[in-house]
């Protein structure tokens, strides 16, 4: 006898808690405090190895820059290893290595934000190095000119010669009308060639501060030890007043966009994006949800229906994907991407036929309920050993506290999910598979470029 579906996802989210003490099954207490000077921390007991992870995440990144100032926060991520009043460029990082700790950072659009993994008993050299330069970086004008030039190579190998980032680039700056989103976080080239050490100087001043910043430390630690270290490495830091900076929203139904775009590639291909919500803007946090589950139930593995339909079946596309991204700041995309099946001389404007039909479909009937519950299995799944790692569990409290969210809902979004009904998929559908919505662009190959 075939067991229902409803059974066999209850089993799957208790075997995936087996194997090596998986998070769920280990008792994990969080704890948050806020210092006088207002760093807030968020502490969460994994004790499962003596190691801790430290991140320290800072509320600025790429959609608080203005037109003209784009790539800061990016370029003052690099200059936070160039030095402070107490150690020389790169000495922190020797520091790090001499003690076999693994350290990094990343900007994104929402965020700044730099890390260590390291024994626990090495935390206070973390704490005492991300408190030196929260508030005592050098910036000495030779590392800048160094690393300016550095960003400038790192944004001609990761977009200018990259012609899918490239034209992903072009898209989201039609995708987002509205909101700083638009920007790149490495900075348009423009901005990256006027920018001078005093505009890193002043971004710093702006927005490093305790009070714009979380610090989260997850694993082999306990609460009064993380709190004791908190105040004496960052207790003495003063406060700053903080720019306002309020929620990239955008226009919901902006109208129709389109875009052709030519770069240097072999094959042709299509972007389209829908403007949605996030969980950060969301006036009913069921409909992001319900996004999560539409595009893993789009582009959720094999028997996804994007594959299973266009590529498979009518053999129509050569590759397709979705993606959502719910933990945003403010109101974010629903995107497809695909490419047509060129042995088949397919066109783009079949592909878009298409994927519309997909869409249409989910538009004008839900899916079974034995779908959305595969389909659920899946995403919870991958929720669950995502989590295992302390590392991601540091990164998902730090996202949702910086993007103002709080991290309680790390605990909370298993049971949202499964709330989620099939009529509920349909709805959200309905709301935002719109083309008043649509941003849809055409890549072609440079050769195909008419004749100006």
């Amino acid at each position: 006898m075939i067991r229902p579906i409803r059974y066999s996802v209850a089993l799957l989210l208790t075997a995936i808690c087996l194997p090596g003490q998986a998070a769920t099954n280990v008792e994990q207490r969080t704890h948050e405090f806020t210092l006088d000077n207002g760093l807030k921390v968020v502490v969460r007991e994994d004790h499962r190895a003596p190691v801790v992870v430290s991140q320290l995440w800072y509320k600025v990144g790429s959609s608080f820059e203005t037109s003209g100032l784009t790539g800061l926060s990016h370029m003052l991520e690099h200059m936070m290893f160039k030095g402070s009043k107490k150690l020389g460029p790169g000495e922190a990082s020797r520091i790090l290595r001499e003690l076999g700790a693994e350290e990094n950072a990343f900007t994104g659009a929402d965020f700044t934000a730099y890390y260590q993994v390291l024994a626990r008993d090495r935390l206070p050299v973390a704490f005492e190095l991300e408190a030196d330069r929260m508030t005592g970086l050098s910036l000495p004008p030779d590392e800048f000119k160094r690393e300016h030039e550095v960003v400038t190579e790192e944004r001609r190998l990761r977009t200018d010669d990259r012609p899918s980032a490239l034209a992903f680039e072009r898209f989201e700056s039609l995708a987002y009308p509205s909101s700083g989103y638009r920007n790149p976080t490495i900075g348009w080239p423009s901005d990256l060639q006027r920018m001078t050490i005093d505009d890193a100087r002043t971004w710093y001043q702006s927005w490093y501060a305790p009070n714009n910043a979380t610090l989260v430390v997850v694993g082999d630690v306990q609460l009064a030890d993380v709190r004791n270290l908190a105040e004496h490495y960052f207790g003495p830091l003063q406060r700053r007043t903080i720019p306002v900076a309020k929620q990239p929203l955008e226009l919901n139904e902006a109208g129709e966009r389109r875009l052709t775009l030519h770069v240097r590639t072999q094959l042709p291909s299509l972007l389209m994006a829908f403007n949605v919500p996030s969980l950060a803007t969301v006036k009913d946090a069921h409909q992001a949800n319900a996004l999560r589950l539409l595009s893993a139930l789009l582009d959720g593995g094999y028997s996804a229906r994007l594959s299973t339909n266009l590529e498979r079946g009518e053999e129509l596309v050569s590759q397709v994907s979705a993606w959502y991204d719910a933990y945003t700041r403010g109101d974010t995309l629903f995107v497809i991407g695909a490419s047509p099946n060129v042995q088949k001389n397919h066109t783009l404007a079949e592909v878009e036929a298409g994927i519309w039909r997909e869409l249409d479909a989910l538009r004008q009937k839900p899916p079974t309920q034995q779908e959305l519950e595969r389909v659920r299995a899946q995403v919870i799944a991958g929720l669950v050993y995502e989590r295992d790692s302390i590392t991601q569990q540091a990164s998902s409290i730090g996202r949702m506290e910086t993007v103002g969210l709080s991290w309680r809902l790390m605990d909370q979004e298993l049971q949202a999910l499964e709330a989620v009904t099939p009529e509920d998929i349909q709805a959200a559908a309905n709301t935002f598979f719109t083309r008043s919505r649509m941003t849809l662009a055409h890549v072609l190959p440079l050769e195909s470029k008419p004749n100006e």
